[in-house]
């Protein structure tokens, strides 16, 4: 079972973008840093776009920038910008053998387990901004 990476390879852009002292920073140098095609990395910051937390421009020029400061953008923007239907886990595909005890309760204990996992992740991630990442990044 694989984990999604694109949360940490969107914090890892703005990362990027707000090191890059306001200037526009390019999808493949962006790419490289993240050791990726710079496909992934434009698919990310269409959404990271979507959500205002970066702004592009295109043409000769052009580029991604950061759209606020690093200490006005939290870790729930980012999380919600690149993993926008992201739960932490996933519920039955079918639904369970309503003629058992478990497979008839079970999907309804589990959803609201989800919800309250829910909950205190986004609770965690809106403590957190882009700043607090780059403090850790600069200590290491």
């Amino acid at each position: 079972m694989a984990a999604n990476s694109q949360f940490a390879v969107a914090v890892h852009i703005l990362a990027m973008l707000a090191k890059s002292c306001e200037e526009n920073v390019k999808s493949d140098c962006i790419a490289a840093s993240v050791n990726t095609n710079a496909v992934v990395i434009r698919r990310l910051l269409c959404g990271l776009q979507q959500a205002k937390l970066v702004v592009s421009q295109t043409g000769a020029n052009g580029g991604t920038r950061l759209a606020r400061q690093p200490e006005n953008i939290n870790l729930l923007e980012v999380y919600r910008a690149a993993l926008p239907h992201a739960e932490v886990f996933a519920l039955h595909r079918q639904t369970p053998n309503q003629k058992c005890f478990i497979g008839k309760n079970i999907s309804k204990v589990l959803e609201n387990l989800q919800a309250e996992i829910d909950e205190a992740v986004e609770e965690k991630l809106l403590r957190y901004s882009l700043a607090d990442v780059l403090e850790s990044v600069e200590r290491k």
